[in-house]
């Protein structure tokens, strides 16, 4: 009902939703194996070109900031305009943190990780969001929010990149795939490859073959 990073709606403001407008949904919980802070949004009827457009864009500076590899000891902040370029590329910008910190049975935004100016340097072993968004005030609102483990990476001297674990597909719906580049494109499909390895079987397990099949429908290549 607003374009805004965090929303309450209320009695006075809330109303039904449609298929006609982008639904952002900013999703958590704290489980014996771990914290969850996922955003993910969607739009179920036919969206404009600015959305899908803005939508691509933000998914792009995600996977940017996501797949990048960098050196030891880089603090958050140096690294954080990855996830904004694909936006900036076109004017567009979003007036809030990259990421933060998890904790586990703590807070789940947890100091000092991050992409801020005053956070630590990321090192091996750190769970931080990846939330890229854009927000137009009065139309809609759009974030991606992943959790990340920062792990080592597969280079010739000790580099580090990052690992997603939260395994929720995107909406191809707002997705421009003109936008994306050939290893933007590759990265989806591995990730998606990852949610099926991972997910499927458990629905499978669960008998949720509803949600199964929903699930397999939206991790195609």
């Amino acid at each position: 009902n607003a374009a805004l990073a965090h929303y309450s709606p209320s009695n006075g403001s809330s109303r039904k939703l449609s298929v006609d407008e982008m639904y952002l949904s900013d999703t958590g919980g704290q489980y014996l194996d771990g914290t969850t802070d996922i955003t993910r949004t969607m739009h179920w009827g036919v969206p404009t070109s600015l959305q899908k457009e803005a939508y691509t864009r933000v998914l792009m500076g995600n996977i940017d900031l996501s797949r990048l590899v960098f050196p030891p000891n880089t603090a958050g902040r140096t690294v954080e305009s990855f996830a904004r370029r694909a936006l900036w590329d076109v004017g567009l910008n979003y007036g809030h943190g990259t990421g933060h910190g998890i904790g586990n049975f703590l807070s789940v935004h947890e100091w000092p990780v991050g992409f801020q100016s005053n956070n630590v340097p990321l090192t091996a072993g750190m769970f931080t969001s990846i939330e890229p968004g854009y927000y137009r005030d009065g139309e809609f609102g759009i974030r991606i929010e992943d959790v990340a483990l920062v792990v080592e990476a597969q280079t010739k001297e000790p580099f580090l990149t990052f690992e997603v674990v939260s395994l929720v597909p995107y909406d191809r719906n707002l997705i421009d795939l003109s936008l994306l580049s050939l290893e933007q494109i590759r990265y989806l499909n591995t990730y998606y490859e990852t949610i099926r390895a991972r997910v499927g079987p458990e629905l499978q397990r669960q008998r949720l073959e509803e949600e199964y099949h929903w699930l397999q429908r939206n991790t195609e290549p």
